[in-house]
């Protein structure tokens, strides 16, 4: 992230959370060949950030499930080889409470690119301007 990079007021420990949580599959789905890239961007008034994998994707008729409760793309994973299928849950539940949303974009085959964004924080003029 470059220093002049924008306020985003967060919980600093749920956002390091899902950052967390999509580091972790993206490393757990992609071979040791692959690559796993996180970048941050400002989106107009949002903070854009996409974590991209070139791992095995997800196929598209799984696609608008990935963030249920107890969700697994791969039915035979259990939790002793994959976790219990509530850490997308969980992260999006942090971004929305943060008044931001996630999606996940995903070509079998080629990778999948989890991104989430979050309101950037109001300069205190503006602030002080809505509650005058």
């Amino acid at each position: 992230v470059p220093p002049e990079f924008p306020i985003v007021e967060i919980d600093r420990t749920r956002i390091a959370q899902v950052i967390g949580n999509l580091l972790e599959n993206a490393i757990q789905h992609t071979p040791e060949s692959g690559e796993v890239r996180v970048v941050a961007e400002v989106i107009g008034p949002t903070a854009r950030v996409t974590v991209t994998d070139t791992g095995e994707g997800i196929p598209p008729e799984d696609l608008p499930y990935v963030f249920e409760r107890f969700y697994r793309v791969d039915a035979s994973r259990s939790r002793t080889t994959g976790g219990v299928g509530l850490g997308l849950t969980i992260a999006r539940k942090l971004v929305e409470a943060h008044g931001g949303a996630i999606r996940a974009e995903s070509t079998p085959g080629k990778g999948s690119r989890f991104i989430f964004e979050l309101p950037l924080a109001q300069p205190a003029s503006t602030q002080r301007e809505k509650r005058g």
